[in-house]
């Protein structure tokens, strides 16, 4: 990155928030992602280093009793720089999951089972599985229809349950899932079949044809109420980690045809509304917003709420940015959400290089950095199904763009990438520069904003040679526990293992072993020695 890049990003973070931009053709990322106009890439080589960020940074060992723990019942403080390292697991028309529709019970649990192994083996701490794709379930559900995705028919049972699944092996790795929901789509087209009980048919009056979609109307209360209703039950049925909405909102428009709203604006007017149509279909979305974030804390605080909106706000936030609007075009005011603490974290899809202007990464990511506050986050969206289809899109840019992820820490504390088959099938020999560059050490997300302040007690340990047998107080509000080893006087984190069976195997030294809970805060680490 060249010194005048540098200086323009620094600029950028001086600024005070002050809106955002719009971008270029690339309306969504689930079904049909754009294209792009990237220049060529500049060659750049200011990536960041290995993991994200310093080494972890737990203090020496004071040798301070607190009251818990087993060897002794020493505690100590440890932590390491926190990073959401996500990955989009697409399943509207079958892009990541599954392979086919015409798999069995069997064939469906397998093919999840290796989504978490490549996970796991390439540092993934977190996966966004698209259980409604369009108004249906990957999940049992009583209001909506499995997915016509899972046997090509919607409605019809699979003989598993993909979610339910999912979580149990993701969990077993200490790996997050996280339910990612389209809300207002009904149909990625207008012409397919659909189950009676579908909410295009049961609220037939507020389906809208617009494009080649079926959408249902933002504006409708009936509409709010159903995705709300059903989102709070996934989240009251399901060990779910986060709920996730994509940037689906008011559809992207078509060129040429306006979004047909007129007959429900002019009833706004008439009950004495005053807003523009634009600010009334902004309200429409941000009153599903607060009512899905507070169903969501109202059963389950430490399931997080975040959306994935596109990566650019206003035109000229910031200075120099252009194109599609997505505050007016899509009806998005992100600004809102995160103001009002509705979200946890925000994940605008930023699928431009570093070297493209009017789009450029390294601006847009610097000032979203901004634009949290309270513990809220940004994880950068990543392209990397764009890898090498243009000479902008390098593996050197990929590692640009962690690297400055990574330099707004802790506001960007992270990034989700788009999507699985990209990394499993090692497009470009992405899978090396994951393990070696990106992850070559665990780490755990940031905590839940709303929870970040909560004490969580240490475990207990018991040594029995290389096996030490770990508890808790509270077993069923872990997460997992995190094992530090001492090393050169630090204390830097090797594992994060699931809190079930709670067990773990040592090879000889001293460690450190913290619980984590739900909301992934960390305790004080009980010490062990292993002979």
């Amino acid at each position: 990155m060249s010194p005048a890049r540098v200086l323009a990003v620094v600029m950028v973070l001086s600024l005070a928030a002050c809106g955002g931009a719009v971008g270029v053709e690339d309306s969504g990322f689930d079904a049909s992602p754009g294209t792009d106009s990237g220049t060529q890439d500049g060659g750049s080589a200011d990536a960041g280093g290995p993991d994200a960020g310093t080494p972890d940074s737990g203090a020496p060992d004071s040798g301070t009793p607190d009251g818990g723990g087993g060897d002794g019942g020493v505690t100590v403080a440890v932590s390491h720089t926190r990073e959401f390292r996500g990955m989009w697991v697409a399943t509207v028309s079958n892009l990541d999951f599954p392979a086919s529709v015409a798999g069995n019970r069997d064939a469906g649990i397998a093919e999840l089972g290796r989504i978490v192994d490549v996970a796991a083996a390439h540092g993934i701490n977190a996966l966004v599985f698209q259980v409604r794709p369009e108004a249906d379930a990957l999940y049992q559900s009583s209001r909506e229809p499995w997915s016509r995705f899972l046997t090509g028919t919607q409605g019809r049972d699979p003989g598993y349950d993909p979610l339910g699944e999912l979580i149990t092996l993701a969990h077993a790795r200490a790996i997050e899932v996280h339910a990612w929901v389209n809300p207002y789509r009904a149909k990625v087209s207008s012409g397919s079949a659909v189950a009676a009980t579908h909410i295009s048919q049961v609220l037939s009056q507020h389906a809208i044809n617009y494009g080649t979609a079926t959408v249902m109307d933002p504006s409708a209360p009936a509409v709010r109420t159903w995705v709300i209703s059903e989102i709070a039950d996934m989240v009251r049925d399901y060990d779910v980690d986060g709920v996730h909405f994509d940037d689906y909102f008011y559809p992207y428009p078509v060129s040429g045809t306006p979004f047909p709203d007129n007959q429900q604006y002019a009833a706004y007017q008439a009950d004495g509304g005053t807003m523009t149509r634009l600010a009334w279909r902004r309200e429409n979305v941000n009153q599903l917003v607060q009512g899905v974030s507070q169903a969501v804390a109202a059963r389950k605080p430490h399931v997080r709420f975040g959306i994935s909106p596109f990566g650019i706000y206003r035109p000229g936030m910031p200075p120099g940015i252009t194109g599609l609007n997505s505050y007016d075009d899509i009806s998005c005011d992100t600004l809102a959400w995160l103001s009002n603490g509705w979200l946890d974290y925000l994940a605008p899809q930023l699928y431009w290089p570093t070297t493209q202007s009017g789009q450029e990464f390294d601006l847009l990511i610097a000032w979203w950095a901004q634009q949290v506050s309270n513990g809220q986050s940004i994880f950068a969206g990543h392209a990397l199904f764009r890898l090498g289809s243009t000479g902008a899109w390098t593996l050197q840019e990929l590692r640009d763009q962690v690297a400055l992820t990574r330099a707004q820490y802790p506001n960007a504390a992270g990034s989700i990438w788009f999507r699985h088959a990209n990394l499993r099938d090692n497009l470009g020999g992405v899978q090396t520069v994951f393990d070696t560059d990106f992850y070559p050490r665990p780490a755990l997300p940031p905590p839940v904003a709303k929870l970040r302040m909560a004490t969580v007690a240490a475990p207990s340990a018991q040594v029995n040679g290389a096996a030490v047998a770990l508890s808790h107080p509270a077993p069923s509000e872990l997460r997992a526990f995190t094992i530090y080893k001492r090393e050169l006087g630090l204390w830097r984190l090797q594992r994060v293992v699931p809190a079930q069976p709670g067990a773990v195997t040592l090879a000889s030294g001293q460690w450190a072993i913290a619980a984590v809970n739900r909301a992934d805060v960390e305790s004080r680490a009980v010490v062990v020695d292993v002979p």
